[in-house]
């Protein structure tokens, strides 16, 4: 799969409402995600216009994938990879992004059963430093955060006296 990385356009919000859904009726059987269309059109909108940040992962068919994170805040809002595209490197690719636009570090809430999403976060180098509850579902979710990795260890090479 050859994959490219772009900004949002306005053109790319049919595409990825239905892999949203897709994806995450896929992972949550039991909530209705169709439903909740509305909720994933104002945060799109309210995001942009505080000044996050969404990249959109396509191959040749299409949209695969998409990432909304906000550089300001340090914080993932939201991250999906069509089941397609699962194994491709295309959430790693949209991780990748955030990664760089928040050098500093990144956080993000994920359900704590979601036992795939922990596992990519987990390779990617997150670690929990949290608890809370999801505000729509009610369902428990871990606080997650990235740092890069820290150079105080790394030992340099002196020079040696003349």
């Amino acid at each position: 799969m050859t994959l490219s990385l772009r900004p949002y356009e306005d053109a790319d919000w049919p595409d990825l409402l239905a892999l949203w859904i897709e994806t995450w009726s896929r992972a949550r059987p039991d909530i209705d995600f169709t439903a909740r269309t509305p909720w994933l059109a104002g945060l799109f909108k309210d995001s942009l216009a505080g000044g996050a940040r969404i990249v959109v992962a396509a191959d040749a068919a299409g949209p695969v994938g998409f990432v909304l994170f906000d550089p300001a805040r340090s914080w993932l809002e939201q991250i999906a990879a069509h089941p397609r595209a699962f194994g491709t490197g295309a959430a790693k690719a949209l991780l990748g992004q955030a990664k760089e636009a928040c050098p500093a570090g990144l956080r993000l809430d994920v359900n704590a059963d979601n036992g795939r999403a922990l596992a990519f976060y987990r390779r990617e180098g997150f670690e929990r430093v949290g608890k809370g509850r999801n505000p729509l579902s009610g369902l428990p979710t871990l606080t997650l955060e990235w740092r890069p990795p820290s150079s105080a260890g790394l030992k340099t090479r002196e020079t040696p006296p003349s």
